[in-house]
This record gives structure tokens, sequence and C-alpha cells, in this order.
């Protein structure tokens, strides 16, 4: 069974940097595998997407310049590195596995969650 599980969050202040990592049990695939944010009063937010051999990377257009997302196959792990943090970056951050052929922006597009890791800026 696949399994996600999410590492890395934290409290930070404003410009500060983090690195989410996701470790999927079961492997890689060729999945597309996205990070998502959520807070307790918007819906989840499309942050970032990796394609599986990593040639296609999509990102939100508020992270834009500042966040990376990349993936080690042979580790079976994604990681998004945040850099020059703001407070709207505040959330809980999901990674998900996209269904098969999917590498886009909706949530509809991913069946495989994890639990998420908090990350909190202050300003």
């Amino acid at each position: 069974q696949v399994q996600l599980v999410e590492s890395g969050g934290g409290l930070v202040q404003a410009g500060d940097s983090l690195t989410l990592s996701c470790e999927i049990s079961g492997g890689l695939g060729n999945y597309a595998i996205g990070w998502f944010r959520q807070t307790p009063t918007k819906q989840r937010a499309f942050v970032a997407t990796v394609s599986r051999i990593s040639s296609d990377r999509k990102y939100a257009d508020d992270v834009k310049g500042r966040f990376t997302i990349s993936r080690d196959n042979a580790r079976n792990t994604v990681y998004l590195q945040m850099n020059n943090l703001k407070t709207e970056n505040t959330g809980r951050y999901y990674c998900a596995r996209a269904k098969a052929g999917y590498n886009g922006i909706y949530d509809r597009g991913y069946d495989r969650w994890g639990q998420g890791t908090q990350v909190t800026v202050s300003s």
C-alpha cells in the first residue's frame, strides 16, 4: 500500500528557508508528485508539482522563484525547498501522488495523500 509521509515543517520567521520532504513507501513509480497547502480559512491550494522524470515542474504564481520542487527516485522522496518565506505561506503542507498520466494543478487529479506537515511563518 502506498503511503506518503511529510516532514520538515516548523516555525520560522519571514525571510527564512525550509525544506520539506515527502517519503513515499512503495516507490515513486511513474507518477507525478505534488505539494499543496491548506489553511483553516482557505481551500487547499496548489503549490508545486514535478513529473516522474523531473522534466516538467509547475509552480503556483505566488511561489515562483522562491520554491523549488525536486525528486530523488532512488530515495523515493520528493522535496520542496522554500526560500524567502512569507507569512502568507503559512499552512499545512501536503504531498500527494497524482493519478496515472496526470501532472496538473488540481487536487482532484491526486489520489494518494499524506498527513501533512505544518509550516508557520511569523513576521
